[in-house]
């Protein structure tokens, strides 16, 4: 059966705010006071409704916690910032003291998100944060096995501050198009509503600040390797295997450097498999999960 989603208008109706050093952050909650607190981290250049397939589903079950980073969706995108996915995570920890969560939270993370859960991973074995799981989605978990499609390339060269400011949904579906699975095309309705996430506040004026992940990525390489290789939390992959940026060669790299490695590839998936398979991700991630209640 397929999973309804949440329309952007009602998503953004939804959202509350606070402020992370000076600037406005927008913020979702859902699901018991009492339940487990469940952080939700999307990926680049999207935002957090990416997860809008799998929240009423969650939060039947979690206390769900989501935010756009700072720089995405419907949150302050300032100009000159220098972006980093430390600060990304900061902000994670930040709203999570906002919310008063100061237990153990699991983590459910996609793409630019992925690093920032592995910065949180590598803060949890240094005792700054207690981390109960972490689940990756589809993102660049090793920067050796990172492919970057040529729109981030270019982003990151000198000519990057033009094609931001040039990026269009004309150029949001060919990038997409690229990298979901040829049978899951993003439809012309997902494609609105991510253009409009990225446009807001002119959000383009910013893609090459934020594209710097991918050097901060190289920087953190083995402190955040080292975190996921340590154990103690429990972690899995879900991951559609025909991402070219991320798909089965990561899950290859993955499964060489992770001891006992709990993987799940979707074979005919790309790299949004949140909306692509929800259903899937759902029954992948609940399994996870319910398979942590019983050990």
């Amino acid at each position: 059966m397929a999973l309804p989603g949440i329309a952007l208008a009602d998503w953004r109706a939804q959202g509350q705010g606070f402020s992370f050093g000076g600037h406005a952050i927008r913020y979702w909650t859902a699901g018991p006071a009492d339940g487990e607190p469940l952080l939700l981290i999307h990926g680049f250049p999207t935002a957090s409704w990416d997860w809008h397939y799998l929240w009423q589903p969650l939060a039947e079950r979690y206390r769900l916690i989501a935010c756009d980073m700072l720089g995405f969706g419907y949150s302050a995108k300032p100009r000159a910032h220098l972006y980093s996915l430390l600060e990304q995570a900061d902000l994670q920890q930040a709203l999570l003291a906002h919310l008063g969560v100061d237990g153990p939270v699991h983590v459910l993370a996609h793409d630019y998100g992925d690093s920032v859960a592995q910065e949180l991973l590598a803060r949890h074995h240094d005792g700054h944060i207690q981390l109960a799981s972490c689940v990756f989605l589809n993102g660049g978990l090793f920067p050796e096995t990172h492919r970057p499609v040529l729109m981030q390339k270019l982003l990151l060269s000198p000519l990057g501050p033009l094609l931001g400011r040039l990026f269009s949904r004309a150029k949001l579906k060919a990038n997409l198009t690229k990298v979901f699975g040829p049978q899951t095309p993003p439809s012309e309705s997902e494609l609105d509503a991510f253009w409009a996430l990225i446009a807001h506040n002119d959000g383009p004026a910013v893609m090459h600040r934020l594209i710097r992940y991918i050097l901060d990525r190289r920087e953190q390489r083995e402190r955040w390797v080292t975190a996921m290789q340590k154990g103690g939390v429990p972690l899995r992959v879900i991951d559609g295997a025909l991402d070219p940026i991320s798909g089965a060669h990561m899950v290859a790299r993955y499964r060489e450097l992770i001891a006992n490695p709990d993987t799940v590839l979707l074979e005919d998936i790309g790299h949004y498999p949140q909306t692509e398979a929800p259903q899937a991700v759902l029954q992948h991630y609940l399994t996870f999960r319910q398979g942590l209640d019983r050990a």
